[in-house]
This record gives C-alpha cells, sequence and structure tokens, in this order.
C-alpha cells in the first residue's frame, strides 16, 4: 500500500527525530550526555521550540558518504521561548557522525544566525562535535568561517552564548571563544585547539584532554569559560537563569523583575563590616549580597581571577553589572588577569544596556617582573579603556582603599562615573600612608635620632590628612559620604533618576582598545 503525502512526512518527522539512531544515544547517555534534542527540551519553554531545517542532509559523496545521510545532519536549529522570550538556537548532536561540521551543517547554523540578526534575537549555541569533518575537507573549514564572521557581525547586537555539552576542538573553539559568554560542564566537555595526541607529538607532553581543556581548568586557569555546572541539566539551567539579566538585543534595556525587597532596605551590618585595621581583609561578595536584590546575584567567572567579582544582580528589579575589588585575594590588586576579566565584562554591560555599579577596594595594581614582563600596562589599559568607553550608568562606591592609578580606573568620577559614593572608610589617596611618609619625608626620617617613631608619626598625619574621603569629596570628585547602611537606597534611587542618561560619542568607526 503506498503510503500518502501526508504518512510520509510524518514517517520522516519520526525519522529525523532518531538521529545516529538508538544505539548511539545510548552510547551518549552512557556517558552521561543528554542527546541534541533532550538539550533544546530542557532549555526553552515547553512545547515551544519550532525546529528549522529538520530535513537537511548533507551532499558529500566521497569516502561512500552518500551511504550515511541522516535527516537535519547532525545539528538541530530552530527558535523557542525562555520565560516567554524569543531565542535562536542551535544544538549538535554528537550521535550523527560525531556532530562534525558539515558544509550543509554550518549552513543551517548561519540560517539562524542570519534570522536572529534580522529579528533582534540572541543566539544559543549548544556544542557537542568532534570538528570539522574530515571527509568534506575545505568546505567544512569555509562552514567554520562563515559561522565566525556572524558571530562577528552579531557581537555587540544580540547576545550570544555557548554552552560546552561535549568535545569542542581545533578550528570549533573560536565560534563559542566570540561569543559573550561560555558555560562548561564538568568532566563530559573539553575545549582545545590541538588534541592530547597532537600535544604529544610536538612538544612530548603527556596529558589528558580533561587536563589540556576541560571545564575544571578553563574556569580555574585560562578564563575561557564563565561558567561550569556538573551536569548537563544544570548547565541548561544556568543558561535560562543567565539570559534572564540580559535584553533581546542592543536597542532594548534589559528585563525587569519585580521584586519584595524594599527600595529602602538599610543593612546595619555593613556600617561595621569593614575592619578598623586598613590590612585586614573582609568578604565584598557579602557586601555585594546584602546591598543587591536578596537572592538576585550570578557571578561570572567565580574561579578565575577572584581577586576581582564581576556578575548580574538587580537593584530594585533593574537588572545591573556588578564589579568589586575582592580584598581577601591579594588584597584587592589589579593584575593582568583580574583586568582582562573585568574589562570583559563592563564593555557586555555597555554593549547591552545594562548599568555598572562599582564596589571598590584596591590598594593598586600588582607590583612586580611578572606581573610587567607580562604586560600589565597594556592589559590594565584595557580595563581603564572599558570604563572609559562605557555610557551605560555607571555608579561606584568606594568602601575602603582607592589607591594611584587604581582609583582612576575603578569608576572614577574622572572617567565619567555618574554617581560616585564613599563609606566613611575611605581611603582616597596616592598610596597608603607608611609609604607616602618613607617618600615624602626620606631625608628628615634618614637623618632622626629615631627614625622608626618619626616615620609612624608622618605616617598618621599623612592618614589623617589625606587617608579619607572628605579631600576627594570637597573637590567634588565624591558626591557624597554616606552611612554604609544606606548604600542600597542611595543605588536604587540613583539607578530610577539615570534610566533615560544620554550620554553623546564622537563620531567614528571604532575605538582602538590596546589589545
Amino acid at each position: 500500500m503506498t503510503e500518502s503525502p501526508i504518512e510520509r512526512l510524518a514517517r520522516m518527522r519520526e525519522e529525523s527525530l532518531q538521529g545516529g539512531g538508538v544505539a548511539r544515544i545510548e552510547a551518549q547517555h552512557k556517558k552521561g550526555k543528554l542527546t541534541a534534542r533532550e538539550r533544546v527540551d530542557l532549555l526553552l519553554d515547553e512545547g515551544s521550540f519550532v525546529e528549522i531545517d529538520r530535513f537537511v542532509t548533507h551532499r558529500c559523496t566521497d569516502f561512500d558518504m552518500e551511504t550515511s545521510k541522516v535527516l537535519g545532519d547532525g545539528v538541530v536549529t530552530g527558535h523557542g521561548l525562555i520565560d516567554g522570550r524569543p531565542v535562536f538556537l542551535f544544538s549538535q548532536d554528537f550521535t550523527v557522525l560525531g556532530g562534525s561540521l558539515s558544509e550543509t551543517n554550518a549552513q543551517k547554523i548561519c540560517k539562524i544566525m542570519d534570522m536572529a540578526l534580522k529579528a533582534g534575537v540572541p543566539v544559543i549555541g549548544l556544542c557537542d562535535s568532534g570538528g570539522a569533518r574530515i571527509q568534506e575537507g575545505v568546505k567544512s573549514l569555509g562552514g567554520y568561517a562563515e559561522i565566525f564572521w556572524r558571530n562577528t557581525q552579531a557581537s555587540g547586537v544580540v547576545p550570544q552564548i555557548s554552552a560546552i555539552l561535549g568535545p569542542c576542538a581545533g578550528g570549533a573553539v573560536y565560534s563559542p571563544a566570540i561569543t559573550d559568554f561560555i558555560c562548561m560542564v564538568e568532566d563530559t566537555s573539553y575545549m582545545h585547539i590541538t588534541g592530547p595526541d597532537v600535544v604529544k607529538t610536538v612538544t612530548h607532553e603527556e596529558v589528558t584532554s580533561e587536563e589540556l581543556g576541560g571545564a575544571e581548568m578553563h574556569s580555574f586557569t585560562s578564563g575561557v569559560a564563565h561558567f561550569k555546572s556538573p551536569d548537563d541539566s544544570a548547565c541548561l539551567a544556568l543558561v535560562r537563569r543567565l539570559f534572564s539579566f540580559l535584553p533581546l538585543n542592543n536597542a532594548e534595556d534589559p528585563p525587569f523583575s519585580d521584586t519584595s525587597d524594599p527600595a529602602d532596605r538599610q543593612e546595619q551590618e555593613l556600617d561595621s563590616i569593614v575592619p578598623s585595621d586598613a590590612s585586614k581583609p573582609y568578604d565584598m561578595h557579602h557586601v555585594i549580597r546584602l546591598v543587591v536584590d536578596e537572592g538576585s546575584g550570578l557571578e561570572v567567572h567565580a574561579s578565575y581571577a577572584r581577586n576581582i567579582i564581576v556578575g548580574f544582580a538587580r537593584l530594585g528589579g533593574h537588572a545591573v553589572g556588578v564589579v568589586g575589588n575582592n580584598p581577601s585575594v591579594l588584597a584587592g590588586c589589579l593584575d593582568i588577569d583580574a583586568s582582562i576579566k573585568a574589562a570583559r565584562f563592563i564593555r557586555f554591560c555597555d554593549a547591552y544596556n545594562i548599568p555598572i555599579v562599582t564596589f571598590e577596594d584596591v590598594p593598586g595594581f600588582l607590583p612586580g617582573t611578572a606581573q610587567e614582563q607580562g604586560g600589565i600596562i597594556l592589559h590594565g589599559a584595557k580595563l581603564l579603556y572599558a570604563y572609559c568607553e562605557a555610557t551605560v550608568p555607571k555608579l561606584t562606591v568606594i568602601t575602603r582603599k582607592a589607591y594611584g592609578g587604581a582609583y582612576d580606573v575603578m569608576g572614577s568620577k574622572h572617567v565619567r562615573a555618574d554617581l560616585n559614593l564613599a563609606w566613611p572608610s575611605a581611603q582616597i589617596a596616592v598610596m597608603g600612608a607608611s609609604g607616602a611618609a618613607k617618600i615624602i619625608h626620606r631625608r628628615e626620617i634618614q637623618s632622626s635620632s629615631d627614625p622608626a617613631a618619626l616615620e609612624a608619626q608622618r605616617a598618621k598625619e599623612y592618614e589623617e590628612k589625606f587617608n579619607n574621603p572628605y579631600m576627594a569629596a570637597e573637590n567634588g570628585y565624591i558626591d557624597d559620604v554616606i552611612e554604609p547602611r544606606l548604600t542600597r537606597p542611595y543605588l536604587i534611587r540613583s539607578l530610577e533618576l539615570l534610566k533615560s542618561k544620554v550620554e553623546p560619542l564622537p563620531e567614528r568607526k571604532h575605538g582602538n582598545i590596546p589589545l
């Protein structure tokens, strides 16, 4: 009996859902991984996915490839909703030829990226691929380049998020690297340019894929991964949460979220959270938690360059990007990694109309030959450039130290911050009192009968005159010195006022950030 057109459609649709077949799906599950379609279902609101190009197959006839055609060709593409908001996405299917990228596979991804850019809607990539399809040669390489080009065109126009849920190697890594955020899964995902076998051949190093490019390494050491999760489900839940802070495109404001946390809430604990001994650390994470809407924080790069904190939160329901020096790690000094981490985050926030709130306690840039030889001048300038370039509302709270050039960099009035507050514990100066006294009064101290006592006396005099917020306030560089408990209501009122901020820029193609 001949099947009807409707029956044929139903059969082919069912066939397209099978991917590489039952055996390969079971193999995927045994590795602790979900299938491409299971991931899509978990990420999107139930029943919202609309698939595009489910019947596409590859065109390769070399190496008997015409016998290995699978509907969809190893990637699921389409659009759907997350919390009722639209998103385009692709999900690579490792059960089909290892999720390898072919000419047609790439065309599917490029199509949804083009549609996303036209519609002004974010793109999420769920990556699980063995890399370029070797049987297709340069066509697969060309497919990667087409994707890279679109990643670049979409950058700063629509948010792009990459979830690495399996292998991502060779040229494949550069598409996620151009996107805004990378999420990895522990033990089952990795990213590296060359695999362990090539590394062994070239450098004679014995290394595993996990050691070379696993979630742990990229989260702690390289900074390639912004987030890591224990499994696919947790990773996709994290992507949904991240998405909740982001606008659909660069012409929109980030979504507002109603909160029961009072805008006028005062936290008495903040009044005593900074130790009287300036050399003692405290937890800036806790400061931030006490100020922002309860439970709203999402830290980015939590394990990397921990001397600076970056992440998203809400203040009075408004999404904000938070940057904070962490005095518990390297005393909160700015180093190469911290500068790059914060600069990238600030530029993302500025691109997508997310206000930047800075909590400052910084004794300066980290000294040492390793930093100088590594280019701290160049990399520190990236952070300075990012703050100077940003035109979104910029609010800065100096909790304790704001020394030297780091004071200028961290959202000072001089780089056009809109609101600059200081706590009474703030110390705003070129350097610490002891170091300043040694330089200013060097000859007097050296010739004294009691150098230590005189140095201590001169340091105390310097501290009383400079190591406080009042000289900066006297010059208008600090808008107000406030009781720490008032920080939350002060910031929320200012955010409400600055919603309509417009800052004109000189006409130019683009600046030349010190890369």
